[in-house]
């Protein structure tokens, strides 16, 4: 698996829904999560990027993922 350099979860207030941003060197790929509430707390969040960036194929550090409200 390829490490991704980070990720990044943020709220689209204009879609309601969480997206996560997974960057990999110069390649930044944007993944809706549509099943996702928008009341999920921290742990929760860090998850699901986790998993969306497995879901592409990449591995992910826990302390690489940024939560923006």
């Amino acid at each position: 698996m390829t490490k991704a350099d980070g990720a990044r979860v943020s709220w689209d207030a204009q879609k309601k829904r969480w997206s996560v941003r997974i960057q990999v060197g110069e390649e930044v790929m944007k993944r809706p999560c549509p099943k996702a509430s928008q009341g999920m707390d921290e742990q929760a969040l860090r998850e699901m990027a986790i998993q969306t960036a497995r879901d592409d194929g990449y591995e992910l550090d826990p302390s690489r993922v940024a939560i923006v409200r």
